[in-house]
């Protein structure tokens, strides 16, 4: 499981580190710091994560599909 994080969509909101400490942390107050390869067993937690935050600035397993697989990708 791969996980990106569009650092500059992301406004430290921190919906992310608090959800799922385990993955993102944040550095100061506006640092996100993440750990990319997630283990499978967090699948859950960062699921919950992506979907609560509020600029959408994370994607799970994007960067393992096709450019065509990912709307508006060329």
């Amino acid at each position: 499981m791969s996980i990106a994080v569009d650092l500059n969509r992301c406004q430290g909101y921190a919906q992310c580190a608090f959800l799922a400490p385990e993955i993102f942390t944040m550095h100061g107050d506006e640092a996100l710091l993440y750990n990319p390869d997630a283990d499978e067993a967090q699948r859950k937690k960062l699921a919950q994560a992506a979907a609560a935050c509020p600029v959408q600035a994370i994607l799970v397993d994007a960067v393992d599909e096709p450019a065509e697989a990912v709307p508006g990708a060329r």
